[in-house]
């Protein structure tokens, strides 16, 4: 790095170049410039300048520090120097490679970058690299800090406060009590009412739903943490906890429902994921639209019954109105599937009223569900799991209700009515059963366990159901366990086999997936 005398060249330099610069609205414009030769003040209209990895950012808020500036950058990749001319309003940041320029110019192109709240112009430099004083402690510790980060290093003590000062535009969110699905387009509506939101990783962890979401501007992360932190996104479930991630950018590969690149529409969807197609996604984003968009400020809780519109995120969906409770399960074992094992696997998530294996295809069945809420439920739980060695299909049907045979018609037993079963979960209102409803997990929770049953007795009773019993933990008063298969489709199995299995006198097994792992 050179010396001091540097950065008043870099300065001047800088302001000698305000004049080359066109704003992006007008394809040329001409810039005052009276920087370089004290008053003399000329104006000059020339030629955008060609890509260089330095970029030119304009119309900064008087109070913008280095941190907000390299957070404009950070997305698209490693910010290896910058250059803050306080009394321009204006700013050079250098990123480690051309092409991460290339991407930051293209999309703020589209997206105008706010820094502040205020619309900031990103334009390339006519110089290939920035020259400031080494002397400049605290940016340099900024860089430093950030770039430790991003190749996951552990910075020092002095550089972790640069860090806390710089403050991450990455949130990671956990979502509690996540009674209706949460997805990836519900977060994005939420989180954009604070400002550009760039990329949204999703994924579960510990049987919870979590996510990592980035914005552009560290502060909107901070305004949103501030506003949304503990706040519920539907009616006292869907609880958010929110944290600043160690991370500064996210690398995200697809474009799908679990991951979202906003600044790279062109990304694959990846293997085995639906892509989101943009007519449906336009048809799904005026839908929840009209949903989230009411939501005064941040939001409020939503009713029950708006939740399962906003959780058709299923991008798939579109053009249905969503309101259906009739699943249609497809890929199924024909040889192994019953209409009540189904109605124990889908009565994890909701309270089955009627199932339906088809005749003339019986690896397909509906399943209806209490209410369009359970169907959605289920759905996002339930679909892509494994079942008897096949991946089945979870969608919502175009049917409304699930037809019962004629009188006297016979159909095999294929059509079962549950309406009246005393094993529905959800019946009474409030029940804890909301509260205790997991994605499945290769742990079960066991409850309603007699007094004399041992360990030995329920991995025998597993065992002999064909799962491998991994682990075993009893609750202190030994009526409730924990039990950890080889696999979660053992589990799956498991559950559909055992749940209200009698264990002698009037006592029910009763198993349920656990969030917990032994």
């Amino acid at each position: 790095m050179d010396g001091i005398s540097d950065v008043a060249v870099g300065v001047k330099r800088g302001s000698d170049e305000l004049s080359m610069y066109n704003s992006p609205n007008s394809g040329m414009s001409s810039i005052s410039d009276g920087a370089s030769n004290g008053s003399d003040s000329k104006k000059l209209r020339v030629e955008e300048a060609p890509p260089s990895r330095v970029l030119h950012i304009r119309k900064l808020p008087n109070e913008a520090s280095e941190t907000e500036v390299i957070a404009l950058g950070l997305p698209f990749g490693k910010v290896t120097n910058i250059l803050t001319l306080k009394g321009k309003n204006q700013a050079f940041l250098e990123m480690g490679t051309e092409e991460a320029a290339i991407t930051m110019v293209n999309y703020y192109s589209t997206v105008t970058p706010n820094v502040r709240n205020v619309p900031v112009f990103v334009q390339y430099s006519n110089h290939k690299e920035l020259k400031t004083d080494a002397g400049n402690q605290r940016t340099q510790a900024v860089l430093q800090a950030v770039s430790a980060v991003q190749s996951g290093g552990s910075p020092g003590t002095d550089v972790q406060e640069a860090l806390a000062a710089a403050s991450s535009p990455v949130l990671r969110i956990i979502i509690d009590n996540m009674f209706y699905p949460v997805t990836l387009d519900v977060l994005q509506q939420i989180f954009s009412k604070f400002g550009t939101v760039m990329k949204i990783i999703t994924f579960t962890k510990n049987n919870q739903f979590q996510a990592l979401l980035q914005f552009s501007d560290p502060v909107n992360a901070q305004q949103a943490k501030l506003a949304l932190d503990g706040q519920n996104i539907y009616n006292s479930c869907c609880t958010l906890r929110i944290d600043f991630s160690k991370l500064v950018n996210l690398n995200v590969k697809y474009n799908n429902d679990k991951s979202r690149d906003y600044t790279r529409p062109e990304l694959p969807a990846g293997d085995g994921q639906p892509s989101i197609d943009p007519n449906m996604a336009a048809a799904y984003s005026k839908d929840s639209n009209s949903l989230l968009g009411k939501i005064p400020g941040a939001m409020n809780p939503l009713s029950a019954a708006a939740a399962a519109a906003a959780a058709a995120g299923r991008v798939a969906l579109a053009g249905q109105s969503g309101s259906s409770g009739v699943l249609l399960v497809s890929n199924l074992n024909e040889e192994m599937v019953t209409p009540q094992s189904l109605f124990t696997l889908f009565g994890v998530y909701g309270d089955v009223q009627r199932v339906k294996i088809l005749y003339n295809k019986k690896d397909s069945a509906l399943i209806q569900m209490s209410d369009s809420n359970q169907a959605q439920l289920a759905m996002s739980h339930l679909n892509g799991q494994k079942m008897y060695g096949k991946i089945v299909r979870v969608t919502l049907s175009k049917h409304q209700t699930v037809a019962l045979p004629r009188d006297g018609l016979d159909d095999q037993g294929l059509t079962k009515d549950f309406t009246s079963s005393p094993l529905h979960r959800f019946k009474k209102p409030g029940s804890k059963n909301f509260q205790n409803i997991f994605p499945p997990s290769a742990t079960l929770h066991l409850s309603n366990v007699p007094q004399d049953v041992t360990e030995d007795d329920l991995r025998l009773l597993f065992s002999n159901a064909g799962a491998t019993v991994k682990a075993f933990k009893f609750f202190q008063d030994h009526k409730m366990a924990l039990l950890q298969m080889s696999t979660v489709e053992e589990a799956i199995q498991s559950l559909m086999d055992l749940h209200n299995y009698n264990m002698g006198g009037s006592q029910h097994l009763r198993v349920s997936f656990s969030k917990s792992t032994i």
